[in-house]
């Protein structure tokens, strides 16, 4: 038995804060795990600049109300569902996700919530766990699935070394040469065929 386990953000959907930071005009909320690894230090930064420029969750919802998946990626989703059982593991908040997992059908998701206050304030935000990612493919093991797995950034490659294969997708310069082990691809056509390369069945196109 074989999961699929996918990152949300520049995997299927663009970067939610990056979109953000484009329609506010604030350039430091465009930084993501690629640019800041420790997932804990990168929403401080978040939380207080959001708190400096009195922005607020219905802020950002409706930014993300506005968004659409990649170029592909519905049809990369379908694809996978025929084959694989697919489990979307993210660093992102069901409190951002509900249009974007909408639009892709409502795989199953797995991410953080955000703690709000009666204001609509962001004032915090609760981590499933540490290492989640890792965590959730861990606890796939235990139930004898094999693992494949996708992403683009950092806090993916605890994912992508537990699992049984790892791809990167669209990852930056700087994450493909630190994990030369894992094949990069950039078009959900090469996704498909490493997806299928990773298997231990015969699956077609």
């Amino acid at each position: 038995m074989e999961i699929a386990c996918l990152d949300l953000e520049g995997v299927l959907v663009p970067e939610i804060w990056i979109d953000f930071a484009e329609k506010t005009g604030i350039n430091e909320l465009r930084a993501t795990t690629r640019d800041i690894p420790d997932y804990d230090v990168l929403m401080k930064q978040r939380l207080r600049l959001l708190r400096e420029n009195n922005l607020g969750l219905r802020d950002i919802q409706s930014v993300i109300s506005a968004m659409s998946p990649m170029d592909g990626a519905i049809d990369f989703v379908a694809w996978l569902k025929e084959r694989f059982q697919l489990v979307i593991l993210s660093d992102t908040f069901y409190e951002f996700s509900e249009p974007l997992m909408r639009q892709l059908k409502f795989p199953t998701l797995f991410c953080h919530r955000l703690i709000v206050d009666s204001y609509g304030n962001i004032t915090d935000y609760k981590l499933r766990q540490k290492d989640p990612k890792r965590q959730c493919v861990k606890a796939f093991h235990s139930l004898n699935y094999r693992v494949i797995a996708s992403g683009d950034s950092y806090n993916d490659t605890t994912m992508l070394c537990e699992a049984e294969a790892g791809i990167l997708f669209r990852a930056p310069r700087n994450v493909i040469e630190e994990f030369p082990q894992y094949p990069s691809v950039t078009s959900y056509d090469e996704l498909r065929r490493e997806f299928i390369k990773a298997s231990d069945r015969e699956l077609t196109l």
